[in-house]
């Protein structure tokens, strides 16, 4: 009944509007702080790698097996992706627009984030992100996905020619 209520409700829709923004305002705030001032992930990447020893490691080793063998010997790939994610993601979940997407992919940043053993807003933005995952297009209704879905159905696209199967 719950999950009826927030992928068909309309007063859901507002309330998913709210979260949205919210969501998509910390990640664009998070990805533009890094493209416009710098980001280096190198030390963050060496210590949370090194957060996988002792009695209680805050990072598992399987993990730390992944940013040794693979995030830290590419840390410039990672200097790139991460604040054009976040701030792609910021923007899409602000514009309403590939909603579903935006979050998935802000979750995913959101858990390497936490397995490489941070907390901060990371566990909130992932509740988050799960309400308007699972509302679905009523988490975008209010944006650019509502109005795609609106005007969208009249498009009409050229048709194509069929495709024969190879003879032998």
């Amino acid at each position: 009944m719950f999950v009826e209520f927030l992928r068909h409700n309309k007063y859901a829709s507002a309330i998913l509007t709210f979260l949205r923004l919210y969501v998509g305002y910390e990640w664009l705030t998070a990805g533009y702080g890094k493209l416009t001032a710098g980001f280096e992930a190198g030390g963050f990447l060496k210590g949370a790698a090194a957060k996988a020893v002792g009695d209680h490691p805050a990072v598992q080793a399987w993990w730390a097996d992944f940013l040794n063998s693979f995030a830290i010997p590419n840390v410039h790939l990672f200097e790139a992706l991460i604040p054009w994610g976040e701030t792609l993601v910021g923007l899409g979940l602000l514009l309403g627009c590939l909603t579903k997407s935006a979050a998935f992919f802000g979750m995913m940043m959101n858990f390497a984030f936490m397995l490489s053993g941070t907390t901060s807003t990371n566990p909130q933005l992932v509740l988050l992100s799960i309400f308007i995952i699972i509302a679905g297009h009523n988490a975008g209704r209010i944006g650019v996905d509502g109005l795609l879905h609106k005007y969208g159905k009249g498009l009409k696209f050229p048709h194509l020619p069929k495709r024969h199967a190879p003879q032998h």
